[in-house]
């Protein structure tokens, strides 16, 4: 009897190691999914982008590349907050029905005022200009609290992918915004969108909102 009981302990202590480990490994299989969000399938990309395009040839014709992010070191954040920072403080917002008189229009905001679009556009070229590559930046459309739609920028790193948003002085991590993330910028060409999934966990996603 007494061995047939340690028996069981042993069992039942390998039981519990492995439940550890599984345990483990899907802490740390939720915690890829909070850092790096999911794709879905190819989407419609965006009027703005389209008609922007139309008038921007030259930054929308470009060649497939390889998927490449951002090996985030301390001098990389600087510069993404130090972008960021600039734009927002720079320029005054101003919707498109006020500035162009036209309910939807993406542009550069040259002249100091615009949009989401305008200030993710800026930033993005910003950012391109000072050598990070483009396949990193990536505009993209969310719904916020109220189910209105908004731009923002996401910079895929090998840290995660952050957010460069106009109404926020803070870069968040994707998982960390209140926003419910609906199509961007495929990395590998900047002309086609692709849906996204939330893959936050239930309960992170639950008090976010």
């Amino acid at each position: 009897m007494q061995r047939h009981h340690k028996r069981h302990l042993g069992i039942g202590f390998s039981a519990a190691v492995m439940l550890l480990a599984l345990t483990g490994a899907a802490a740390e299989a939720a915690n890829e999914r909070a850092t790096f969000i999911s794709l879905g399938a190819t989407a419609r990309p965006p009027i703005g982008w389209i008609e922007f395009c139309a008038t921007n040839r030259r930054e929308c014709d470009t060649r497939p590349m390889e998927a490449r992010d951002v090996v985030l070191t301390p001098t990389a954040w600087r510069d993404l907050e130090r972008v960021n920072r600039l734009v927002n403080t720079k320029i005054k917002p101003l919707t498109d029905m006020e500035h162009w008189g036209v309910v939807e229009r993406w542009s550069y905001p040259d002249d100091g005022y615009g949009d989401c679009e305008d200030y993710v556009l800026l930033k993005r070229r910003m950012l391109i200009q000072a050598g990070w590559p483009r396949q990193a930046l990536l505009i993209t459309v969310v719904r916020d609290q109220r189910g209105d739609g908004h731009a923002v920028l996401t910079v895929k790193t090998d840290q995660g992918e952050f957010i460069l948003d106009n109404q926020n002085e803070e870069i968040l991590l994707w998982s960390k915004t209140s926003y419910r993330f609906v199509k961007r910028q495929s990395q590998v060409d900047p002309n086609i969108w692709v849906a996204l999934g939330d893959s936050r966990p239930a309960a992170a996603t639950a008090s976010s909102r």
